[in-house]
Parts: structure tokens; C-alpha cells; sequence
């Protein structure tokens, strides 16, 4: 039975495609590549995954990939952009975590690195944000946006295989969430331009185990609802004469900072 007409998600570019057959969370999937970029998604295939990749692949033209996937875009709901590297995966989109079993999860771990996005619904700096999570080993990012974060093939691209790394929790309340997080141990610290002071060093050696930091929308910056909750918060002070940088950016640097 062709399982691809019930498929929901569509991964592209080279390296998030792999990611995405090598990882344990996508069972079942179809690729449609060009001879070329076939070649090259098989040669970052682990050896024990080329038997599934082997019988869930097809050959096409370079024209004939763009057609599929503006064709599969269509069907989804996705912005047809051209595909990179002539190639793209169908699978079923991962599943984002409930409040509860995170919560279960929470209680049984002792190290938890959380990322919290207010409002960040931008797909680039979220997928950019995701991608610099996976690099510091962040566990969780919460999202408190409506719809499937995570999903699509921009922003597969350009998170580069980290979604099958970093497990998503979708909340409805961000505020409350925090305040529940504060209750079982975690340290929040949200990103804010109009915190009074950055975080200094003997702020970082008190912090817990469990961390988790929060940022806002790049033009409304967080929430009074969850600035109201925060205990504690950050600003990155400017050296020069620009004084505020892409939240992207800014949530790289404020990792490096906690999680370095």
C-alpha cells in the first residue's frame, strides 16, 4: 500500500533529509531525488538505514522534483519555493510533546536545558533558533504558537536536521507553563531589553541544573503576561553603536552564555 497520500510533512535540503532517514522518529517515508542528489543523500545514509532508503526512493528529473514537490506543497498547504539540491522527503510530521508527559519527563531527569519562544512565529528565526538549540544540546523547546511548529520545508532547510533532534512542547498558556516550570525547580531567565543588568558570572554558577531561557518576537520582544512571571531576567548590552540584533542572533549568544 503507498502510505505517501497520507503523508503530512515535507523535509528538504540535503543534510535535513538525511537527518531525517538516520534519526529513530520518522518510520516511514518517501524520497524523490534526482540520479545526482540521490548519490549524495546516500552517502550520509548509516549503512543499517539504506535497506528502508533503498525501497522508499524514486528517481526523477530535475524538472520533474520541482513539479512533485510544488505538487505535494499544494496538497499540504505549504509555499512551493524551488527545491535545493533537487531532492525532498514526505513523511509524517513528528509529533509535538503534551504539557503533561513533559512534565512526567521533567520529575525523572536532573539535567533539563529548555527553550521557550513567546510569540517567535517567524519561520526563519524560529528554524534558526531550533538549529542553534540542537548545537548546545538544548532538550525541549516550547512553543506557545498555534498550528505545528517545526513543520514544513523551509523550515526543515533551514533548522538542517535539528527537528529530529530537539523534542517540541506546545503549550496554550506560556505564562502559566513558566510559572509550573518555577514550582518544580526550574530556572527561567528571560531575554529582555529592558532587564537592568545582564546576568553576571556568579548569576550563572547558581543556577540549577534545570535552565530554561525564554525569548520573545523580534519586534514585540516578550509578553507582559510572561514578563510578569520571569524572576529573572537578562539584556545583552551593546558595545557599539548598534543597539539590538535579530532574536536569532541574540538567542545564539544568550546560549552561549548559559550553555557553554
Amino acid at each position: 500500500m503507498d502510505r505517501s497520500s497520507n503523508f503530512d510533512d515535507l523535509v528538504m535540503g540535503l543534510h535535513s533529509i538525511a537527518e531525517a532517514i538516520n534519526g529513530s522518529k520518522r518510520s516511514s517515508y518517501k524520497l524523490y531525488a534526482s540520479g545526482q542528489a540521490f548519490k549524495e543523500i546516500r552517502k550520509k545514509v548509516q549503512s543499517e538505514k539504506l535497506g528502508q532508503l533503498e525501497s522508499s526512493h524514486e528517481i526523477l528529473s530535475s524538472h520533474a522534483v520541482q513539479e512533485k514537490a510544488k505538487s505535494y506543497c499544494e496538497k499540504l498547504g505549504f509555499n512551493f519555493q524551488r527545491v535545493p539540491s533537487q531532492a525532498f522527503l514526505v513523511t509524517y510530521a513528528l509529533d509535538a510533546l503534551s504539557v503533561d508527559i513533559f512534565y512526567k519527563r521533567l520529575s525523572k531527569e536532573k539535567q533539563v536545558k529548555l527553550i521557550c519562544l513567546d510569540q517567535v512565529t517567524d519561520v526563519h528565526n524560529a528554524a534558526a533558533i531550533m538549529r542553534t538549540a540542537a548545537f548546545y544540546g538544548v532538550d525541549y523547546i516550547v512553543a506557545s504558537v498555534k498550528g505545528s511548529f517545526g513543520k514544513g520545508p523551509s523550515f526543515s532547510r533551514i533548522a538542517s536536521g535539528a527537528v529530529e533532534h530537539v523534542q517540541v512542547v506546545q503549550c496554550t498558556s506560556l505564562p502559566k507553563f513558566l510559572a509550573n516550570l518555577e514550582k518544580r525547580g526550574v530556572d527561567c531567565i528571560g531575554l529582555s531589553e529592558h532587564a537592568d543588568s545582564s546576568l553576571g558570572e556568579k548569576d550563572f554558577k547558581s543556577l540549577s541544573e534545570k535552565v530554561c531561557l525564554v525569548f520573545g518576537a523580534e519586534d514585540k520582544g516578550l509578553s507582559h503576561a510572561v514578563t510578569r512571571v520571569l524572576k529573572r531576567k537578562m539584556a545583552l548590552k551593546p558595545k557599539g553603536l548598534i543597539k539590538s540584533l535579530n532574536v536569532s542572533v541574540a538567542t545564539a549568544i544568550t546560549m552561549e552564555k548559559i550553555f557553554g
